[in-house]
């Protein structure tokens, strides 16, 4: 079974930062373009950013220059760091491939709010 366990979330004031981590099962890890996406309240899922096996990355327009995704491929591990945090940026954040698989982890609570 496929399992994505994220964590690093929590409440932080706009413009703090989080860095947020996502283990990963090493079957779909090393093979799979690696993404995190949120779900924020009353919205659907997005696509925030992701990053290919070696490495090359894309991020949406909206976090574009303020977040930075990284992946550890010994580790099985994909990151997200985010700084200059806003409201905007309050939801759910979940990783998964790109295109994601059916199953979906827990994700982990972001709140950005003073």
């Amino acid at each position: 079974q496929v399992q994505l366990v994220e964590s690093g979330g929590g409440l932080v004031q706009p413009g703090g930062s989080l860095r947020l981590s996502c283990a990963a099962s090493g079957s779909i890890f090393r093979i799979n373009t690696m993404g995190w996406y949120r779900q924020a309240p009353g919205k659907q899922r997005e696509l925030v950013t992701s990053i290919t096996k070696g490495g090359i990355t894309n991020y949406a327009d909206s976090v574009k220059g303020r977040f930075s995704i990284s992946r550890d491929n010994a580790k099985n591990t994909v990151y997200l760091q985010m700084n200059s945090l806003n409201p905007e940026d309050t939801a759910i954040y979940y990783c998964n491939t790109m295109p994601p698989r059916d199953d979906w982890g827990q994700g982990t609570q972001v709140t950005v709010s003073s």
